[in-house]
């Protein structure tokens, strides 16, 4: 029998902000918020949502690509996902569900070793609590044990493979060039497999301690290499006869042929990769030969009849071993020529010390609470996933060596999150690409310095030796932008200190975020909860003084503390403001004053009294915001200067359009002043007509036919989103009112400016809600318009019209 299996590997890195517990605005990924935002646009929910299309390209069907193909997803992506996309998220879960069924009871869903740490470099400690994590977060989220894992770039060593299986795992997938040799089981000879001689069509059996064994699926890397970088998915019938032709023609005994790939493969690094994929693997269902399965299910039915060895501190991505995460070895993402990665070596050596330097001291204090430190955090991951008040207790009653009073419980989670965060820092991608300097590589920094600052409050500053040394060994790592970045202390003191958050600086942000956003009574603040106890505000013109008093929680932790707060807002970005801990009598005293010298006019006084008396040596501004609400601001703060010089654009642009258009007409250049001019105005009147509630398609085609008469170059990035979320928009509100005629001509009418514009716009949201009401509404209309009903023949021939300009095929 001939099975198939395509194995997805979908991950990102963490990439929150580890003091706020949120990702912030990431500007390289525009016009999304971030890149998670973004490579779920467009990896993560087309897959769930693949086209399968007709030979004139319109979409016959739909399909969820995760429910036919074995996949894996990192556990810090899926709780993004959960939280940020919860359609994609649920769709996930659904096709885990349906696989069940379909494959004899297994799961297409497999685990991942918790933050993608590089698991050979890891110390036995680590390597477990990254095993159980996973399989913590992968039980809570899919609601059953997984059966195999997926280990970071597939770096594998004996000591990894041995707590997988004493932890219940059953397979993991390695990569050929991972095998070392062969033999049947029973025999004496072994076969050797090494540079990617191993056959990769059967199961394996690896021989563990005390009797333990792990099964190991080395995937096909011709075909897993093909899709990757040799441009498969262009065409899925292509894809598919590739796959097809990897079978043995003369093999009598069952085959199996499997790839493993990056998920973001499908859609991200090769645009429409989840419509191939999901043309492939409908293609192959057709096939009476082949039977689509997954690992588990094949493990079940064929069993390993042979033994294989590994090459231990081995990985896919890297071809010096494991040197991509630990040395120069001549790995990288190759975008910087003569660049070197000498900075590997001392960045992981002074993890390691940080590591093994707070270690003693999150023994003894957890000794002292709970009854197992290190089961303690190994049991963590459950409280991660929830943090609810009743999970917390659950938690300290299975822990916790007696009652522990709320001081105690704030120590003791302070403790296991600078385990947490002492873990996050060892994701891979800190390692993968060219420099010290990278996003990746400063995210596992902040992670680092959130760990380090814990360490700090839990010995009340008496270890700085700690963060000296490991500043020292920082050090020793050079950027290749010497100029830009220097070394590795320099990195941490000018890119991960100034994102520390403390209380003190949160309430700051609070009050001065507060001038701008009306906060209810009880407010979340990212991963804080607000509690507002007074305020008081006052009023001159632009000049505001604002006072008050607010208590904050970390939902983390469970730190809490009280803070009094003065800010003055001149106008524009003008702020000041300071914070401080006060008596309620001391804070009414001080802010009756200032709100005195406020109605006094007495302005130069209010301030220096916030200095005085509540400033101390902090003064918080608009850069004292977190990154996000200091972009929402600014946002409002510039609007009407913005709005006024986008103004003075069009006047500018309409007073001289007669002349612009004179110049075109002779097919002379327009004067630089001109095109900046026009390029504003009409970009900026685009912009208006696409964000309007009901769509101008007569203005609309007049600024384009206008904007190509200047030769002007549109923003069609900031144009073509803001158009996909209109039409996305009109396509909600009608796939939740799909009666609604008014609902369905609103969807049609911004659906009809889409060809107008010079630039494509992808409506995949659009389509989905277009072919989700064709199934289950258009029967039902089609009956009544049958029967005569002049609403329901409306709005069949309207539903038709729009399903053709969105290609949904609707039959005649």
């Amino acid at each position: 029998m001939k099975y198939l299996c395509i194995h997805s590997h979908f991950y990102q890195p963490p990439r929150e902000n580890p003091w706020l517990e949120s990702i912030e605005m990431q500007d390289s990924a525009y016009p999304y918020h971030d890149w998670n935002d973004r490579i779920t646009a467009e990896c993560y929910a087309p897959n769930t949502a693949a086209r399968i299309l007709d030979d004139k390209d319109r979409i016959v069907r739909i399909v969820n690509n995760y429910a036919s193909m074995s996949f894996n997803v990192g556990p810090t992506l899926l709780s993004w996902l959960e939280q940020h996309s919860p359609e994609t998220y649920a769709s996930i879960l659904d096709a885990d569900r349906s696989s069940r069924k379909r494959f004899s009871g297994h799961s297409n869903a497999i685990a991942q070793v918790y933050n993608h740490m590089i698991m050979p470099l890891a110390n036995r400690r680590d390597k477990e609590t990254q095993i159980l994590w996973g399989i913590a977060d992968f039980e809570y989220r899919f609601g059953h044990a997984p059966e195999g894992m997926w280990l970071a770039e597939t770096a594998v060593d004996l000591e990894s493979l041995d707590l997988m299986a004493r932890h219940g795992i059953l397979f993991t997938i390695l990569s050929p060039y991972q095998a070392k040799r062969i033999r049947r089981m029973g025999t004496e000879r072994w076969i050797e497999a090494s540079g990617g001689a191993v056959d990769p069509q059967r199961s394996y059996r690896v021989t563990l301690n005390e009797g333990r064994s792990i099964a190991v699926f080395f995937y096909d890397g011709g075909v897993s290499q093909a899709v990757a970088f040799e441009r498969l998915l262009e065409n899925g019938e292509r894809f598919a006869n590739r796959l097809l032709q990897a079978f043995s023609a003369t093999k009598e005994e069952s085959q199996l042929v499997h790839i493993a790939t990056d998920g973001e493969t499908y859609g991200h690094h090769h645009r429409h990769g989840e419509m191939a994929l999901a043309y492939a693997l409908g293609f192959i269902e057709q096939n009476k030969s082949v039977k689509l399965t997954n690992y588990g299910e094949y493990l079940e039915k064929h069993p390993p009849i042979h033994d294989a060895e590994i090459l231990e501190n081995t990985a896919w991505s890297c071809s010096h071993g494991i040197g991509r995460w630990n040395r120069d070895c001549g790995c990288s993402s190759g975008s910087h020529w003569g660049w070197n990665q000498r900075w590997r070596g001392p960045l992981r050596e002074a993890y390691d010390w940080l590591r093994d330097a707070i270690a003693p001291e999150f023994e003894k204090q957890a000794a002292k609470l709970v009854e197992d430190p290190w089961a303690a955090r190994n049991r963590y991951a459950r409280l991660m996933l929830d943090r609810s008040s009743g999970s917390r207790e659950t938690f300290l009653a299975s822990n916790s060596c007696d009652k522990l009073t709320v001081e105690q419980q704030t120590q003791l989670f302070k403790l296991l999150e600078m385990q947490r965060h002492a873990m996050l820092m060892y994701t891979s991608c800190g390692w993968f690409f060219d420099d010290l300097s990278g996003i990746e590589t400063i995210q596992t920094m902040q992670y680092a310095g959130r760990a380090l600052q814990l360490f700090d409050e839990l010995t009340g500053g008496s270890q700085a030796a700690v963060t000296n040394t490991f500043l020292e060994l920082l050090a020793k790592a050079a950027s290749n932008n010497t100029k830009d970045y220097g070394t590795g202390d320099a990195i941490y003191r000018n890119h991960v200190l100034p994102s520390r958050v403390d209380l003190p600086k949160l309430a700051a942000h609070y009050a001065i975020s507060s001038l701008f956003e009306e906060y209810p009574e009880q407010a979340k603040v990212h991963c804080f909860t607000c509690q507002r106890i007074e305020r008081r505000d006052s009023k001159a013109g632009r000049l505001r003084a604002s006072t008050g008093r607010v208590n904050l929680r970390s939902e983390i932790t469970g730190e809490s503390g009280e803070y009094a707060f003065g800010v003055v807002h001149f106008g524009d970005h003008n702020i000041t403001g300071a914070v401080t801990q006060l008596s309620i009598e001391a804070y009414q005293k001080t802010q009756a004053a200032i709100h005195g010298l406020f109605q006094s006019a007495d302005i130069p006084g209010l301030i220096r009294m916030l200095d005085r008396e509540w400033g101390g040596a902090d003064a918080y501004t608009l850069k004292s915001l977190f990154k996000d609400e200091q972009r929402s601001i600014l946002r409002g703060v510039l609007k009407a200067t913005i709005d006024e010089s986008e103004d003075s654009f069009r006047r500018l642009y309409e007073q001289n359009l007669p002349l612009m258009r004179f110049l075109a007409s002779l097919q002379t250049p327009q004067p630089r002043v001109f095109e900046a001019t026009a390029a504003t105005a009409l970009n900026t009147l685009l912009k208006l007509a696409l964000g309007a509630e009901l769509p101008d398609t007569a203005q609309i085609v007049s600024l384009l036919n206008e904007a190509k008469t200047a030769r002007v170059e549109l923003d069609t990035t900031t144009l073509e989103y803001q158009l996909r979320r209109r039409i996305d928009g009109a396509a909600k509100v009608f796939a939740s009112q799909p009666k609604s005629q008014e609902a369905l001509d609103r969807f049609w009418n911004w659906v009809q400016v889409r060809p107008l514009t010079p630039f494509l716009v992808h409506p995949w949201n659009a389509q989905n809600r277009c072919y989700a009401v064709f199934r289950s509404h258009f029967p039902k209309q089609l009956k009544r318009a049958a029967s005569g009903d002049e609403s329901a023949i409306h709005w069949v021939e309207r539903f038709r019209e729009l399903a053709v300009a969105l290609k949904v095929h609707v039959p005649e």
